[in-house]
């Protein structure tokens, strides 16, 4: 099982992609096919790529495509399936920025990822701006060794890929689940992992670094690290705190520094 996605694709530049969106287009009008639906290929080099498979249904890590085209894609798929009309055309979809999406799973990365279903004693999850969690967990839930491990899924969101990766390694700092070993410490040491960082990767990689990225995972949280969205929160509170008393009622650009932010972000203009 995949355990961490992201999109867009590292090594796809806007031809190939087009390329291959056009491809998985074309096979879902060979059959017919309405719906929800994933075309799935691999590439070993920009002129050399595959396909692999088709999922009928909507994918685990469709959160990651949420996140950069500000589309709903269960909601399409419910009209879709409602024979009612998508509310896009493909000349609407714009990719924005960068997301991740890590698989918190109830299995211990130490032992060779064994399922370890239990008891969750304390519950906390991370919270802040662009940073999306999907989980039914709660303190007092057990999980069931009956079904998948996946207990939770960490999205972020950033203007680029190195804020995504900053965004989502402060993200699973804060994430605290306690009663049962998860594959978080994992996901810090590849998102520290240079050669993950530099997005020159294969689907060999955690084979290949498993070890180290092991190793790695061994040492103890480092939770003091500042990222971008805390400066900002400062300067917001020493820009609002310098102005005059009387001009603390007037919508200057200090007072709007949190909402100009995002809006500016979101629009990746910072």
């Amino acid at each position: 099982q995949k355990l961490l996605e992201e999109a867009p694709s590292s090594f796809l530049d806007d031809t190939l992609r087009k390329k291959l969106g056009k491809i998985a287009v074309k096979a879902g009008e060979a059959v017919g096919y309405s719906g929800a639906g994933t075309v799935e290929m691999i590439c070993e080099s920009h002129d050399r790529c595959y396909f692999m498979e088709m999922n009928t249904r909507i994918q685990v890590e469709h959160p990651v495509t949420e996140m950069i085209t500000g589309i709903d894609l269960i909601s399409e798929q419910i009209k879709v399936a409602n024979d009612e009309p998508l509310s896009m055309t493909q000349e609407d979809i714009t990719l924005t920025g960068w997301s991740f999406e890590t698989r918190i799973n109830s299995e211990d990365p130490f032992k060779e990822f064994l399922p370890n279903p239990g008891l969750v004693k304390k519950l906390a999850l991370p919270q802040g701006p662009f940073v999306r969690v999907d989980t039914h967990l709660y303190e007092g839930y057990t999980i069931p060794s009956e079904y998948d491990s996946m207990i939770a899924k960490i999205i972020t969101w950033g203007r680029d890929r190195d804020l995504a990766i900053s965004r989502m390694q402060r993200a699973l700092s804060e994430l605290e689940v306690e009663g049962i070993p998860t594959t978080t410490r994992f996901h810090e040491a590849v998102l520290a992992d240079e050669e993950f960082v530099s997005g020159d990767f294969d689907t060999g990689y955690v084979e290949k670094k498993y070890d180290q990225i092991m190793e790695k995972a061994k040492t103890p949280k480092d939770n003091n690290t500042i990222d971008d969205d805390l400066i900002a929160a400062f300067a917001a509170i020493i820009a609002v705190s310098s102005q005059e008393p009387q001009t603390l009622s007037e919508p200057t650009d200090s007072r709007r520094t949190w909402r100009t932010r995002s809006r500016l972000e979101a629009r990746g203009d910072l």
